[in-house]
């Protein structure tokens, strides 16, 4: 798995990190929050934002905030093939990519949607994650309102 903060990127495999052993301690604090330590130095992060759909987050650590985006193997296998900008064109119904509780929808049925527009915040595991149109679309209906339970991958929007 690729991961990109800010101008860097970090190879992770399992326990190690670009080639070396990785000894975290990590302990969650709260809501999103969580106190790290490695390598005897201790560290304070929040997840401000994620966005699973699009596979990114913002952080904040030790006060400094981080726009992160993780590629798994098969987006690292998709860009090695040059199909990247294929995998996200064809816009498809939105679900649920965890367990959650609808917060709030953003969209209505026959709204026009543009790639990267917030359409409904779920909560889940504590934490506010808002989803995004996966792509240019239009919303054929909306499968869920404000205070729905909703189970993976139930779909929530369907689009067209």
């Amino acid at each position: 798995m690729k991961v990109n903060i800010g101008q860097h990127t970090y190879r992770i495999e399992g326990q190690n990190i670009d080639g070396k052993e990785a000894e975290l301690d990590l302990l969650a604090t709260g809501k999103g929050g969580f106190h790290i330590i490695r390598d005897g130095h201790g560290y304070t992060a929040e997840v401000l934002a994620a966005d699973a759909a699009a596979k990114s987050f913002t952080i904040r650590v030790n006060g400094n905030e981080y726009e992160v985006q993780v590629q798994d193997h098969f987006d690292e296998l998709l860009e090695k093939m040059g199909l990247q900008t294929l995998a996200g064109s064809k816009v498809e119904n939105i679900k649920a990519p965890m367990p959650g509780l609808v917060l709030e929808v953003m969209v209505n049925a026959g709204q026009t949607v543009q790639k990267g527009d917030a359409v409904l915040i779920l909560e889940a595991m504590k934490m506010e994650n808002v989803l995004k149109a996966p792509g240019d679309g239009t919303v054929v209906s909306v499968e869920v309102s404000k205070g729905n339970a909703v189970e993976k991958n139930a779909v929530l929007i369907r689009m067209g």
